[in-house]
């Protein structure tokens, strides 16, 4: 991919930040997203605040065309930010495992943890070739602190668990973590330790979806609230996840683990599936009146842009949906009611 370095990053920058404002405020200690250039003008760049540390991802750039976007970069936010400890740099697109999950490119001490509405959440940054903690989930963890008190919960495809912990910080009863990386659960445990919560009232389990769902039916355990969170796509031994193709088959898979009237939180983040498209699986699914649309969760505004910063279509229509990253509460109902 060739590049135009005649714009200027500096402007491009100065008004994107602009925007973000209210969310610079100290004490620095929150995690949000400065730039989304796929929808902001500059596709090849993305800039994410974790604590005092920002990380820059480039996509569909490599070698010194890469190497030279983060350097301007981090030279200009530096520049704007200087309360910024730390800058890691992440080749999205570099043939390397290393540059993928990140470099140190200024400063030291990346943040371990970063608090969101008032909830302390342990991150590794250079862990994986993400950040460790999404950013466009913010208001679904909000809403799982607001709908979870007393419940039991399941989160599947967990990473690093913390939609999970937003619950237990909720107050649910019970909350159960699966994901195949024992390693990224490791910091689930981390955060809930962080928070004082009750280490007794969560589980992590590293099983694979398919595997751990199928032990959980197999014990009958039933829940109130199931989160499916999967990756875009995946094959394991397993089983295959395709959320472009195939998203219904794996909330078929997580109902039969919902108590009557218990809610299905969907997250579908497949970027060439349109809103339209998505809900129209759901639908489909829901003819047989045992599953309802509830509420769609929009994504916050720093990660999507904003009405005056947005420059770029998303390769497919979001709507009814604010963003590629799709939220659906499903209501379930069920044949033959728990009786307990």
């Amino acid at each position: 991919m060739t590049f135009d370095w005649e714009f200027s990053l500096t402007d491009l920058i100065e008004s994107t930040l602009w925007q973000r404002l209210p969310l610079l405020d100290e004490p620095h200690q929150g995690a949000f997203r400065l730039l989304n250039g796929f929808t902001e003008g500059l596709p090849a760049l993305a800039a994410d605040v974790y604590g005092q540390t920002l990380v820059l991802f480039t996509h569909k750039v490599t070698g010194i065309e890469s190497e030279k976007l983060l350097r301007l970069a981090c030279e200009q936010y530096t520049r704007l930010l200087p309360w910024v400890q730390c800058v890691i740099g992440k080749q999205r697109s570099a043939e390397t495992t290393a540059l993928k999950r990140g470099v140190i490119i200024f400063g030291n001490n990346p943040a371990q943890h970063i608090i969101e509405n008032g909830i302390k959440y342990s991150i590794d940054l250079l862990m994986n070739q993400d950040a460790s903690f999404y950013i466009d989930t913010r208001n679904l963890r909000a809403w799982l602190v607001q709908n979870t008190r007393g419940m039991d919960v399941l989160n599947t495809f967990a990473y690093t668990g913390s939609l999970g912990v937003a619950a237990l910080a909720g107050g649910a009863k019970r909350v159960v973590q699966i994901d195949r990386n024992s390693r990224f659960l490791e910091l689930a445990a981390r955060s809930a330790a962080a928070n004082h919560l009750d280490l007794g009232r969560m589980k992590c389990r590293a099983v694979d979806f398919f595997v751990g769902v199928g032990q959980m039916k197999k014990n009958k355990e039933e829940f109130d609230i199931v989160i499916l969170d999967p990756p875009y796509f995946s094959i394991t031994e397993k089983g295959k996840v395709d959320l472009a193709v195939e998203s219904g088959r794996l909330i078929n898979k997580a109902r039969p683990l919902l108590r009557d009237g218990g809610k299905l939180v969907v997250v579908n983040n497949a970027l060439f599936l349109s809103g339209r498209d998505f809900m129209a699986a759901l639908d489909e699914l829901a003819k047989d009146g045992y599953l309802r649309l509830e509420e769609c969760i929009d994504i916050p505004q720093d990660f999507t842009g904003y009405a005056n910063t947005q420059k770029g279509a998303l390769p497919a229509d979001p709507a009814p949906f604010n963003h590629s990253t799709k939220i659906a509460v499903l209501r379930v109902k069920r044949k033959h009611p728990s009786s307990n």
